[in-house]
């Protein structure tokens, strides 16, 4: 009996025992995975899902992602934490990362003045106006997410990833969804959330591909036959809007667009296990600003599933969660790059404007800016690439694809207003591989109170010699200083102060260029200059008397540096040109002619105290040597303008052409205050010495002989600035307005 009830109780034990193994083991074998959703602005809740997530000590097995929910969901998958990815994305200016807006000084000189006047710009093919697919390129988000995946760059099999991963895209030839699980984990990433009409279409194997959410914006099924027994999801598209709501055509459309993925969600929230839906109701898929709000309201509703997902907690895993240290990488050393997809583009071109060095460690930011100046130049409609570790040394090679445009031909149109040049309207035809394949040629033709042309052409070789021709024509009708015309002699003669001429100015120019330091253009070349000016204040037998009538001959050098980050309002950056002047030849007119040369110097700073007050510190100064019997190149200082010509120098409280020399010296200062967007209160003042030959008589150092004060108002539209500004002049004891609407050209 006894040994009966023995052999029974050491039955039940191990009963007991296999039973509680059995069912240990399938805790550890329950697998748990999670879906998120496509929802632009909105899917920023998933982050704050995924940081309810962790503080319970829930192990995702399998990530499934659409749009926004791939962007987040791929970056959770690389080992980011919740908390991480809400510190990332706090410090992201989404309107920049969303649009193509690059810093201006990724912009090549050439590019960006060129690119600065120009109100509308519209692409032609074959005589025919040719949108673009869409808004933006989509090249700082794909520069974004290269950078934050570059630890698991190498990993093409993402199953592999810390916690497996796969996304979905759209097939926009036949409308069907494609799994993304291989390949480039970025270029992925960017094909599924590349929504209509905002981001263009992403080629991946032979398939253009849109975003995911047009054919499966809750990838579910996909998931669970990847062999998921619970599935964590999270919703956050959105819902039917009310006939009050439907307002305007986009909203109707995005409605229509809505109809079958509510509907299949209707089915799909049903097979998810912890169903988690935000109420963000209150925002759009454009609502990035908001993005702080929006992650509350995804820990808001994390937190009413607390319970069921603490229960999942109970499933340790095995696999221990990768981390990562955010401040681990700041620089790559890039030992090797394979590039494809350039034809008409040479390698050596598409490297210059990266400005790689190979074998030599570059900062991240560096490298951005580089990829920041190819893209620039609007020759590519995309730049894709990715990091791979070598093989056989430190580092990585860079595997990058590009895709040359096709546009070559544009149209460009530009208002403009002021007090020199008065109204103006300008037309621009600009040809990208006009005779070779890394020229362009633009031509600006501007009618209106004074016709003007400007024709550029530069083959464009980067950090070897660029060659380029330019040639233009600027005239205008102003009342004058008669000093720059007339001597002493003269004007006693004739007592006057002021003469109202025509001035006209012909200019061509053939030089070489290329950069030095990486960030100075410096150019050297031949110029031609036709100056012819008359007036009728003075008259020679009842005609116009002409004062200038001379072609002149030089060459020239230049050395500049641009780093304002805006032309017009400048809130931080660098400044400097500097040019000379050898004028050697004269037509026949100047019978007095002796060479002479003619140098000056620009120098200015600005800087930053908030993110709306900006000042900008300024000096110049040039000076003529050799003859100085050649007036009409002198020094002129007066008004208000950005591409005045010659030596017209602008200076407020005094009108245009107002104070003259051959040498002269000025500092300016200028405070911005951004009262709200693109709404500027200026204050300006500016100090001058002007005369004949200042530098010798040491008046240069001596205190200012003139004095301007200005206040004004600004507007930054898609023209160019509107902006008033009244000054006034302690030495005259008057006050000047100036007004200007539109770009400066």
């Amino acid at each position: 009996m006894k040994k009966t009830t023995i052999i029974l109780a050491l039955f039940l034990i191990a009963s007991l025992s296999a039973k509680a193994q059995n069912e240990d083991t399938k805790k550890h074998d329950v697998k748990v995975g999670l879906v998120l959703s496509g929802g632009g602005a909105k899917g920023l809740a998933h982050i704050g899902v995924l940081k309810i997530i962790d503080s319970l000590g829930v192990k995702v097995d399998y990530i499934a992602g659409t749009s926004m929910g791939a962007i987040i969901g791929s970056l959770y998958a690389s080992g980011y934490t919740g908390n991480q990815l809400d510190s990332i994305f706090k410090k992201v200016d989404f309107d920049k990362i969303i649009s193509d807006d690059l810093p201006r000084s990724s912009k090549a000189f050439y590019e960006r003045n060129n690119s600065e006047k120009y109100a509308l710009t519209l692409p032609f093919d074959k005589l025919k106006i040719k949108l673009p697919s869409a808004l933006s390129r989509g090249q700082n988000t794909y520069s974004l997410l290269s950078k934050l995946t570059l630890h698991v760059s190498d990993i093409e099999d993402f199953s592999k990833l810390p916690i497996p991963f796969f996304c979905i895209g759209t097939n926009i030839e036949t409308g069907k969804a494609v799994m993304l699980d291989k390949g480039n984990l970025t270029q992925s990433v960017m094909a599924s959330g590349a929504f209509p009409s905002l981001f263009q279409p992403v080629e991946i194997n032979g398939q253009i591909l849109i975003d995911g959410g047009v054919a499966n914006n809750y990838p579910i099924d996909e998931l669970k036959a990847k062999g998921m027994d619970i599935i964590i999801g999270v919703d956050v598209q959105d819902g039917l809007a009310n006939r009050e709501e439907l307002t305007s055509a986009p909203e109707v459309l995005l409605q229509i667009n809505n109809f079958r993925t509510i509907k299949d969600m209707k089915l799909k929230s049903k097979k998810t296990d912890i169903y988690i839906k935000p109420d963000i109701t209150d925002f759009t898929v454009v609502s990035f600003s908001e993005g702080e709000k929006i992650i509350k309201r995804g820990e808001t509703a994390a937190k009413l599933k607390a319970y069921a997902l603490k229960d999942l907690s109970k499933y340790d895993k095995d696999k221990p969660k990768f981390k990562i240290n955010l401040h681990t990488q700041d620089s790559i050393r890039i030992n090797s790059v394979n590039l494809s997809g350039n034809k008409k583009y040479t390698r050596a071109y598409v490297l210059g404007k990266l400005r790689l060095k190979l074998n030599e460690n570059i900062d991240f930011k560096d490298f951005y800016k580089g990829v920041n100046n190819l893209v620039a130049t609007n020759n590519f409609d995309s730049f894709q690439y990715k990091f791979n570790k070598s093989q056989y040394s430190d580092g990585y090679d860079l595997e990058a694809t590009v895709k040359e445009t096709g546009i070559t031909t544009f149209l460009k149109l530009g208002l403009h207003y002021d007090g020199l040049y008065k109204s103006a309207a300008l037309v621009n035809v600009t040809k990208k591989r006009f005779l070779f394949d890394n020229d362009i040629a633009s031509l600006d033709l501007v009618f209106g109170d004074n016709v003007r042309y400007n024709f550029e052409y530069l083959i464009d070789k980067g950090f070897y010699w660029s060659i380029g021709i330019r040639s233009r024509l600027n005239q205008f009708h102003k009342n004058i200083n008669a000093e720059l015309f007339f001597d002493d002699d003269q004007i006693i003669m004739t007592g006057l102060n002021k003469i109202d001429v025509e001035l006209h100015d012909q200019t061509n120019q053939f030089y070489l260029q290329t950069l030095f330091k990486k960030d100075f253009a410096f150019s050297v070349g031949a110029e031609h200059k036709r100056l012819e000016v008359k007036s009728e204040t003075i008259t020679t037998n009842n005609n116009e008397s002409v004062f200038e009538n001379t072609d002149y001959f030089s060459v020239f050098g230049n050395l500049k540096l641009d780093t304002y980050d805006n032309k017009y309002f400048p809130k931080r950056g660098v400044y400097f040109n500097g040019d000379i002047h050898m004028y050697l030849l004269s037509s026949s007119f100047n019978t007095d002619f002796e060479d002479f040369s003619i140098a000056k110097a620009d120098l200015g700073y600005a800087f930053s105290l908030s993110d709306n007050l900006a000042f900008n510190l300024k000096v110049s100064g040039g000076f003529k040597l050799g003859d100085k019997s050649t007036q009409a190149l002198d020094f002129a200082l007066g008004g208000y303008g950005n591409n005045l010509i010659n030596n017209f120098i602008p200076f407020l409280g005094y009108d245009f052409i107002s104070l003259v020399g051959n040498s002269y010296v000025k500092a300016s200062f200028s405070a911005d205050y951004e009262v709200f967007k693109n709404h500027h209160i200026t204050a300006e003042a500016n100090w001058a010495n002007v005369d004949d030959d200042i530098f010798e008589s040491g008046e240069w150092f001596t205190l200012p002989d003139y004095r301007g004060y200005a206040l004004g108002y600004a507007i930054d539209t898609f023209i160019g600035p509107i902006q008033g500004k009244f000054s006034y002049s302690p030495e005259q004891k008057q006050s000047v307005w100036f007004f200007n609407v539109g770009f400066w050209f």
